[in-house]
């Protein structure tokens, strides 16, 4: 497609089975190749031939995927295009819909195989319990809702990227005007603050009307299933093999008792510096010592080169594989009118690249966004060499201990963007961030623990839940003439209209990640060995086992929890016992000039 960034990219490896010349668009060419691989999966004679035909199988899905990533790349690259969007739809509307119920076939072609009981059971357990899950859930009913579901999240991506403010003259994005939200002037934060919110709450009648077909949509899925409500099938659907409802309610206790008291003292700690009476929303990304917002670079290019160099100092082979995705255009970084929100990195899965997608205005966000994402590309480009397709989609909680994990790991390495002084600062708003995240996953999983195993509540009761759930995680912050931005802060969260119930698993990845932050610490080559061979391993393994073999522990208890948080503190400490006695002392005229203005 022309509006894709990349240019063409060859597969991986040659095709043995789909022809080279088949039209994607086109379901009366793909069809046959099911009745093919339907055929060849009734005569399968040998464990070799099951394996054979599930490696055909595998190809067939990987062009597939890909062909949906590239329409849907080109979608949220370009929201305000048409032939993007007509090309996205046609894709979820017209092919989609017909792969599903094929897939089902084929895996329960699989199941009903006598010769899988040949096959290795450490090499093909976990496919096994993935796929007989599939089957368990599918329903033939449900296909065209997901297409409803599917086309209302591009409905609210393309609303919200469509948002733009008039700021002084000039026309900006919402993600363009949070660099104003780090500015030392008070009002200009608060005008800033109010214009985004301003426009969010013009907008907030059409999130909760999306948002509401699509809980019709998901609790009809879940009836079909079988489920009481959509809470427990969405949950059987992701695969949580290894953890439940109670395990995601402990850790939002976890939070609240081991994390938010640390989030209170930072608040205060904060409130304290700025000399204010009470903290409003407009005073959270400012420097609280209120020195001028960390620019780590003005055009895009330059964060490209810095992130290139941050890798080649942390790992050779790391900084190969992010200098070859330049080099091939895998990466749409700036952020622009008509681009969908957020930050992504999708895997072009027949290729077997990743592409990263992020909206970068120039703030120490975007580096942290940037690291992230490549944390997930090099877990794309760790198992190229996987043959099974099903593999190369690791779990998401692991997929995000690569993400964060390698935002901590790259830490060190901030000096590529800034001076000694303001790369201690960047690290400590990066751990103090990790501090006010938790809360938030907490937060959004709660709510939608409450959202989905309450069919039929009123918008009113959901509003009432969201705010309980605000004054339980949110800390010391006044939003006193703001109630209903506050009332509708949850809009902003893409993965409720996405992907429900798709959050607590950065919750999970971020202590994991935090460990092995610690780990290397101790020992930095040995962390880092263990986290590229983890990677390798795709999906392969049960969840517990990969967090095994990155050398960290799959737990998300208070036990877990407390640790963790007793070691932000530490490091938040260090930071702060590091900054030297005249950066001290600059800061503490800079801020006492401010009070006196």
């Amino acid at each position: 497609m022309s509006l894709l960034p990349f240019k063409e990219l060859p597969p991986y490896q040659r095709r043995g089975f789909v022809p080279e010349s088949l039209d994607l668009t086109d379901w009366a060419q793909i069809e046959p190749w099911f009745d093919e691989l339907e055929r060849r999966g009734r005569g399968c004679a040998t464990p070799a031939d099951l394996e054979g035909w599930l490696l055909a199988w595998s190809e067939l899905s990987a062009v597939l995927e890909e062909e949906g990533s590239r329409r849907h790349i080109a979608m949220s690259c370009h929201t305000d295009d048409p032939a993007a969007e007509r090309a996205f739809l046609h894709f979820v509307e017209q092919i989609e819909p017909q792969i599903k119920p094929r897939q089902f076939r084929l895996e329960r072609l699989y199941l009903d195989q006598p010769l899988r009981t040949a096959l290795p059971v450490e090499r093909y357990g976990v496919f096994d319990r993935q796929t007989r899950v599939h089957v368990e859930l599918f329903r033939e009913e449900n296909v065209a809702l997901e297409t409803e579901e599917t086309k209302l999240g591009q409905r609210y991506q393309k609303l919200m990227g469509s948002l733009t403010v008039p700021f002084r003259g000039e026309e900006k994005t919402l993600v363009h005007m949070a660099r104003h939200l780090e500015e030392t002037d008070r009002p200009t934060r608060q005008e800033a603050w109010e214009l985004v919110a301003k426009r969010r709450l013009q907008e907030a009648g059409a999130c909760e009307q999306i948002f509401e077909q699509q809980l019709e949509l998901r609790q009809t899925m879940a009836g079909h299933a079988g489920f009481a409500h959509y809470r427990d099938y969405a949950f059987r659907l992701r695969g949580r093999f290894d953890y439940g409802p109670d395990d995601c309610a402990h850790f939002h206790d976890a939070v609240e008792q081991e994390v938010m008291p640390l989030l209170r003292e930072l608040q205060a700690e904060r409130r304290e510096r700025l000399g204010l009476a009470a903290l409003r929303p407009w005073d959270l990304a400012v420097d609280p010592l209120n020195r001028p917002p960390l620019r780590p670079f003005e055009r895009v290019e330059q964060m490209l080169a810095g992130t290139q160099e941050m890798f080649a100092r942390l790992d050779p082979e790391l900084a190969r594989g992010f200098g070859r995705m330049g080099e091939l255009q895998l990466l749409d970084l700036d952020n622009r009118k008509g681009k969908a929100p957020g930050g992504y990195q999708s895997t072009l899965a027949e290729a077997r690249l990743p592409f990263i997608f992020m909206n970068a205005v120039g703030t120490q966000r975007d580096v942290e966004t940037i690291l992230h994402e490549a944390g997930h590309a090099f877990h794309a480009l760790a198992t190229r060499d996987e043959p099974l397709h099903a593999y190369r989609n690791p779990p998401v909680e692991f997929c995000e201990v690569a993400s964060m994990g390698m935002e901590l790991l790259a830490n060190e390495h901030l000096d590529v963007f800034y001076g000694a002084p303001d790369a201690r600062r960047a690290r400590r708003e990066h751990l103090e961030g990790i501090v006010e995240v938790l809360p938030w996953i907490a937060t959004i999983d709660a709510f939608q623990h409450w959202v989905y195993s309450h069919p039929g509540h009123s918008r009113h009761e959901r509003r009432a839940a969201w705010l309980g759930l605000m004054d339980r995680f949110a800390g010391d912050v006044h939003w006193g003439g703001h109630e209903e931005a506050r009332a509708s802060l949850w809009h902003r969260q893409l993965h409720l209209f996405l992907h429900p119930f798709y959050y607590i698993e950065y919750g999970i990845a971020q202590l994991g990640a935090l460990q092995l932050w610690a780990n290397s610490r101790r020992d930095r080559p040995r962390t880092l060995a263990a986290y590229k061979a983890a990677l390798a391993l795709g999906g392969a393994r049960p969840l517990p086992d990969l967090f095994a073999a990155a050398g960290c522990c799959f737990d998300f208890s208070r036990q877990a929890v407390a640790p963790v948080a007793s070691l932000l503190r530490r490091e938040l400490a260090a930071l702060d016992g590091e900054a030297a006695g005249p950066e001290r002392a600059a800061a503490n005229q800079a801020q006492n000039g401010q009070k006196a203005g």
